[in-house]
């Protein structure tokens, strides 16, 4: 029996376009025509010898060999982009500082870093977690050199921008809500100025809801304790929610819809760095993925 040998480009444009929900969207981000990525999904299904997309309303969806094979071209994908990487790389050494949201420290960080030590063993990496406000500060000081934090400074002009996130309520996952209709609701807060904070209240405010401040912390893990006390709810969006939390239904729960909230990756500088060009990258695929 011959060895089949999966195509890289092919799996690319696979795993682009599940990514983004939309392979004529794959085909303009890796600059290529639709019928040219189709071709390749086409290639792709005959090695595997099942079909890898069905039809799902308007748009498309994996089959359960189509999620067998994703998980498989994700990784064969990083392993070829790591070792490119060790291999171009293996030369570069200084440092490169990150500045992240306690947010994306559990679902980002642990990953990256160790995806971009094995291929980049002479680099240090900095990582300071800190607000957003402290790290558009730092930013603008020139105190790091890359920052995932959300949109809220317009003036930073070197910014991409990721994605929109809405902004939830969050609550204990088991358990009755705690406060009862037409009594005022029990918010856990991060300290000021906080934009989610100010989100929650300018939202309750515009309803005419009364609310009361019962918890304030300075950290992210302090407000995650207090919600899972029942001492109040709180805003933030899914990105890194805890497992024992849940995202309240606003309808449902009585409480005003809340706005979307940008996330980028800032840079302190136009023209990065090899060494901060590819930590960017790493954090850019860890998110889509």
């Amino acid at each position: 029996m011959s060895r089949i040998h999966l195509d890289l480009d092919v799996l690319r444009s696979f795993v682009t376009g599940i990514e983004l929900g939309s392979f004529a969207k794959a085909a303009s981000r890796l600059s290529r025509s639709t019928s040219a990525v189709s071709a390749q999904l086409k290639k792709l299904e005959d090695q595997a010898g099942t079909p890898l997309l069905r039809k799902a309303g308007r748009g498309m969806a994996l089959t359960e060999a189509g999620e067998v094979m994703l998980g498989y071209a994700r990784r064969l994908l990083e392993l070829n982009d790591e070792a490119t990487s060790a291999v171009r790389g293996v030369q570069l050494d200084g440092r490169v500082r990150l500045g992240l949201q306690e947010d994306f420290g559990e679902s980002v960080l642990p990953e990256v870093l160790g995806r971009f030590k094995r291929a980049h063993p002479k680099l240090r990496v900095e990582v300071h977690i800190a607000r957003n406000t402290a790290l558009m500060e730092s930013l603008e000081a020139g105190r790091l050199d890359l920052a995932l934090a959300w949109e809220a400074e317009a003036r930073l002009s070197h910014k991409q921008h990721i994605e929109s996130l809405p902004m939830r309520w969050i609550d204990a996952a088991v358990g009755q809500l705690p406060y009862e209709p037409g009594e005022p609701v029990p918010l856990v807060l991060l300290d000021a100025p906080c934009l989610m904070r100010t989100a929650a209240i300018r939202a309750l405010d515009e309803a005419g809801l009364a609310w009361r401040i019962t918890f304030t912390s300075a950290s992210l893990a302090g407000t995650w304790a207090a919600v899972k006390a029942g001492l109040g709810i709180s805003v933030r969006t899914p990105l890194g929610v805890p497992a024992d939390l849940r995202a309240l239904d606003a309808t449902e729960a009585t409480l005003p819809a809340l706005p979307q909230l940008g996330l980028a990756l800032y840079r302190s500088e136009a023209d990065s760095t090899p060494a901060v060009a590819r930590l960017a990258e790493l954090i850019l695929q860890r998110l889509a993925a």
